[in-house]
């Protein structure tokens, strides 16, 4: 047997490490310097690292019934009502109830962590009928500022993942007819476009369920998922959806879903990383 080691054999992949680095170092400013508040469906999420300081996310926007993509979009969202039940003292976490009629009852929690924001849903039919509600939005995050960009190019520093890899969002291939004009629906394998958003969907499909943008100086990626998507939603106000899917709740069901938004160093393994992490069998599904 040779005894001499080859040279590609010898070498160490240090990626994990460093990008382990990468993060710790990013977030020693965060943790008690990031802070939450909500006025008006206003989302304010402040943190040091956001460029300007701030991120606002419409919250909680929709709850919405199936074969929505060609209905006007009234008959397809279902009225409800969030309000605030209660803050944690240093801002860290806010508790909500969001109801629609009397018997469809939803508690969610947003509270800050290391790498962003940890959104978790408890979705609750205490009706005696199944109740038909197929996705949500709950969070239309406006990333204007941290792109530094506009309607008309956002989405050139906007990504979603494709079967070429992380794909721009100008470079999707893009469609334009829909009942309503302007913005891009992504759908994983498992979604009917007569079910999506009635924006153009895109040809393409996601692979995963991550959609984010980089920032506008190239040092940070801002990205959002959940462990059950129905769509990636490139919207119409310089905004990000990760919309999940509900899939229906017979009588006396509940389901939680859990959505993170990631502000972590531009580094699109780690991004990776982190989601395969948070998400270990959501895999199994694409």
């Amino acid at each position: 047997m040779n005894s001499k080691t080859s040279p590609t054999s010898s070498r160490t992949d240090h990626s994990g490490l460093l990008a382990l680095i990468l993060l710790f170092t990013f977030t020693l400013t965060a943790g008690a310097q990031s802070s939450l508040s909500w006025t008006n469906n206003l989302l304010t999420f402040r943190d040091p690292r956001i460029p300007g300081g701030s991120l606002d996310i419409f919250y909680l926007e929709a709850f919405c019934r199936p074969g929505g993509h060609d209905r006007n979009w009234s008959l397809t969202r279902v009225p409800h009502q969030t309000r605030l039940i209660d803050s944690a003292a240093d801002a860290s976490e806010l508790r909500f109830k969001s109801v629609i009629g009397t018997n469809f009852v939803v508690l969610h929690e947003v509270r800050t962590r290391t790498n962003g924001l940890e959104m978790t849903f408890l979705l609750s039919n205490h009706g005696t009928d199944p109740l038909d509600l197929q996705w949500f939005q709950p969070a239309c995050i406006r990333v204007d500022r941290f792109t530094g960009r506009d309607q008309a190019t956002y989405t050139e520093r906007s990504f979603v993942f494709t079967a070429a890899g992380r794909t721009p969002l100008a470079r999707t291939r893009r469609t334009t007819e829909a009942l309503y004009t302007g913005g891009q629906v992504y759908l994983p394998p498992w979604i009917q476009p007569l079910d999506a958003n009635p924006r153009p969907v895109s040809l393409d499909r996601i692979t995963n369920g991550i959609i984010g943008c980089v920032s506008a100086d190239d040092r940070q990626i801002l990205a959002v998922a959940s462990d059950r998507t129905f769509e990636l939603f490139e919207g119409v106000y310089v905004c990000l959806h990760s919309d999940p899917w509900i899939g229906g709740l017979k009588p006396g069901e509940s389901r939680r879903i859990r959505q993170i938004l990631y502000l972590i160093p531009n580094d699109p393994a780690l991004l990776l990383r982190c989601y395969q992490e948070d998400f270990p069998d959501t895999g199994n599904r694409w």
